[in-house]
């Protein structure tokens, strides 16, 4: 048996005591009227959490904390543009039961009709009725009593949150019921299944991820939470939120091609509009739109002909009426993709090589026991980890990636404040996104696509603490290329934890096949677009001429360990590559 299975059957079989002291609590403080107000829907198996101005148990009840809890500010008052209490407002009474039979009314086989009667590339509602409003929370019209200027009365102050804290839940426990969800069914979203992970009161039970919403700045959202300024059970208004160019389901959309994320994130809006509206709070995950990007290097190859203005792709920036004449270089037209994590924890241990259980067992512990539900739900999938999503830049016409004649160039670079923003050159970052985009930007214009994945995992995901400190070893060292590698390892314990196997994730959600021109030196990244099934026509290195003096030594360091090159480096050549000192 397992050790997660062992972990698992103990926890089942505090589960009667624990019972037994709940239905306790639940005597002893059913005269507290504040309790009664925040009453859970089903309290078995959760410790109390004392309230403020309650009286505490006469004779405390063994293994269960109490700890104060003072009132809190008040949630500000409810807008009209979204919401539980707008939805409460338009819709009258709201409840599980109300969305559990909404959920049972609506999980079938066959999406709802659009409005306009066609479909759209999701299988659902069309872009015109998200347009219109489909997806909000509650009323587009403010509530009654927030016309003409009427003050709504101000609310007695209460706690945030309900009494009893929730602190795990068990795949046996009463009420415990999560909307159905099978990764990579199809052939649209529905069939699928929503992602669902709140905690709001309505959503606790029938949850189907672990975890929270854009995670890695969830702790901001409990920030603002706490002062007052949100409420929890907030929901945002989607309306107008959905994206202004289509990705149609592509093949790897299906079956375990993608498992670091949820293709179907960018359509929430449309898919679920008819939960959402009952109360299913599934948001989406996956966010695009259209812009223009300006990066003064651009500007500098712009001018020096390397590309030329078309007026389409690469546009020539209007001029500031402080600088009248003065030439304001150029400008790229680019359609973008910001994508949060969903990890399908059973295809990411297989693309790892491990078993499910072992990772569930290290993210529960190497995140301080932040997740117990990763240990106790093992029917639960699907996981939202508090780490840094990515952005996909698309140059040229998104719809022809999934054409395999199409030429695609990409980039795919992992974030890099100190050079991608400040320029520093003891990497080669900044100079090598620069080189991707422009490349990108030359295949676009000869009827091609470039693709820009900018990944946010800074310091190879051992983050920028890590990553100062190794440079602080290095510099103290002599910056050798032979002790690159061994600095970083000393120093994080690893030399790299980017686990490029899940990066080709969003290929597959592209729509793309084969890559003409991979932008990249990186022997894990090559190995894993290819092992993914997708075919790299030709590799490029950064030019000799983009390097900076002191970027040399990570340069010589990657191509003697492996890295893609046409240039040679031999033992000695790395012993002789130095960076400079401090005080140069």
């Amino acid at each position: 048996m397992s050790e997660l299975q062992q972990v698992l059957e103990l926890l089942q079989k505090l589960d009667a005591r624990q019972e037994e002291l709940s239905k306790r609590i639940d005597n002893i403080q059913c005269s507290c009227s504040h309790s009664a107000s925040h009453a859970h829907p089903s309290p078995s198996t959760y410790p109390h959490l004392q309230t403020n101005g309650s009286s505490p148990p006469t004779s405390p009840t063994p293994g269960v904390e109490h700890i104060p809890c003072p009132s809190l500010p008040s949630s500000p008052p409810c807008t009209a543009s979204g919401g539980v209490e707008a939805l409460r407002q338009s819709r009258g009474s709201f409840s599980l039961s109300a969305v559990s039979q909404s959920l049972s009314n609506a999980f079938g086989t066959s999406p709802p009709a659009s409005g306009n009667g066609s479909s759209t590339p999701y299988g659902n509602l069309s872009l015109d009725a998200a347009q219109r409003g489909a997806g909000a929370p509650g009323a587009l019209d403010p509530p009654e009593e927030l016309k003409d200027g009427a003050k709504k009365e101000k609310k007695e102050s209460k706690g945030l949150y309900p009494s009893r804290v929730v602190l795990t839940t068990y795949p046996s426990q009463a009420g415990i019921k999560p909307v159905p969800l099978n990764w990579g069914a199809g052939p649209t979203g529905r069939e699928r299944g929503p992602v669902v992970c709140s905690r709001i009161k309505s959503n606790l039970l029938i949850r189907n991820s672990i975890g929270a919403h854009s995670g890695s700045y969830s702790i901001y959202r409990a920030l603002s939470i706490a002062m007052g300024e949100l409420r929890p059970d907030w929901r945002p208004d989607l309306t107008n939120t959905h994206p202004p160019f289509a990705l149609p389901p592509m093949d790897g959309w299906l079956g375990n091609k993608i498992v670091s994320f949820d293709p179907w994130g960018a359509m929430s809006q449309e898919i679920w509009k008819k939960e959402y509206a009952a109360g299913l709070d599934v948001r989406p995950t996956i966010s695009q739109t259209k812009a223009h990007i300006k990066i003064e290097e651009l500007d500098v190859l712009a001018r020096k002909g390397e590309f030329p203005v078309d007026g389409e792709i690469v546009i020539k920036s209007p001029e500031l009426a402080a600088f009248p004449g003065e030439d304001r270089g150029v400008e790229i037209n680019t359609y973008k993709a910001a994508i949060d994590p969903v990890w399908y924890l059973p295809g990411v241990a297989e693309r790892l090589g491990i078993e499910e259980s072992v990772l569930r067992r290290a993210l529960f512990e190497d995140t301080g026991g932040m997740y117990p539900e990763l240990l106790t739900r093992p029917d639960i999938k699907i996981f939202l980890p508090p780490v840094g999503g990515m952005t996909v830049y698309i140059i040229g016409d998104p719809a022809k990636l999934q054409d395999p004649k199409t030429e695609v160039t990409c980039r795919p670079h992992d974030s890099c404040s100190g050079s991608d923003v400040f320029g520093s050159d003891i990497c080669t970052c900044r100079p090598y996104l620069i080189f991707g985009i422009s490349e990108a930007i030359k295949c676009a214009q000869r009827g091609g696509v470039g693709v820009i994945v900018y990944l946010q995992r800074e310091g190879r995901a051992l983050g920028e603490v890590v990553k100062y400190m190794v440079y602080n070893r290095r510099k103290r060292g002599g910056d050798t290329a032979a002790e690159y590698f061994n600095n970083t390892e000393k120093v994080a314990g690893v030399k790299d934890a980017r686990h490029q196997v899940l990066m080709p994730d969003v290929l597959h959600f592209l729509g793309i096949k084969r890559i003409d021109n991979l932008i990249s030196m990186s022997n894990m990244k090559y190995d894993a677009i290819v092992g993914s099934g997708i075919e790299v026509i030709n590799r490029y290195e950064i030019p000799q001429e983009l390097i900076p003096a002191d970027s040399q030594v990570e340069i010589d360091a990657k191509i003697q360990s492996g890295y893609f090159s046409k240039k040679q480096v031999t033992e000695e050549l790395v012993k002789l590559t130095k960076g400079r000192d401090w005080g140069e």
